[in-house]
């Protein structure tokens, strides 16, 4: 069963509360998502293999550890996802990217796809799909088909709010898959939407509402 992290770092728990606030502008906003993050990219990445590798110093040879294999790929959800990017591309500058585009549905609340680009060593990658917002679930599911289908080495996804329905749905979904966001919410209102939330994230990291 896939393991849940639910971020309680007092830095991300202050970040988030300035996060939510309807009071928050747009810069501060896509700052705060970037800054939350970073910090739960280093909680996501923290079971990552390494190798040994010997490095010359000033002084000696130490011995030290580096990320072992092809390292990683982030995916991004369009488009709310890319608003997490920038912040995981300064802590892994070497990662690949892809990008999944879906948009949700106003009457089913079903996600559709309509945009797939995968780095071509997919397969040799441990890939993190990133998405602000888990609500109903249905973007994740059809974003981690997606990547499932290139067999990487690894899968987990990254977000900051997720409701009980979206982590239930994701889990049942992909069982395999682990999840890491910085708080667990109420419920889904009739809408779709996180309850206590903070409204639509795409809306909010771009201006356009």
């Amino acid at each position: 069963m896939a393991k849940v992290f639910i971020a309680d770092h007092p830095l991300i728990q202050h970040k988030l509360s300035i996060l939510r606030d309807e009071r928050t502008g747009t810069k501060e906003f896509r700052a705060l998502i970037g800054e939350i993050t970073m910090l739960l990219c280093y909680e996501a990445t923290r079971d990552l293999p390494l190798e040994p590798k010997k490095v010359k110093t000033p002084v000696d040879v130490a011995d030290t550890k580096v990320i072992s294999g092809k390292k990683l790929a982030f995916v991004p959800i369009l488009r709310a996802g890319t608003g997490m990017l920038d912040a995981v591309l300064e802590l892994v500058p070497s990662a690949k990217v892809g990008h999944i585009g879906l948009y949700r549905d106003p009457e089913t609340l079903k996600p559709v796809t309509y945009y797939c680009k995968l780095p071509a060593d997919i397969s040799e990658r441990e890939v993190f799909v990133i998405d602000p917002m888990l609500a109903t679930g249905g973007s994740a599911i059809d974003a981690i088909d997606k990547v499932k289908e290139f067999n990487p080495k690894s899968i987990k996804f990254m977000g900051i709010i997720a409701a009980p329905e979206g982590i239930k749905a994701l889990s049942e979904a992909h069982p395999d898959v682990d999840i890491f966001v910085s708080a667990l919410d109420d419920h889904l209102n009739d809408h779709g939407y996180i309850v206590p939330g903070l409204g639509d994230a795409g809306d909010r990291i771009f201006g356009t509402k």
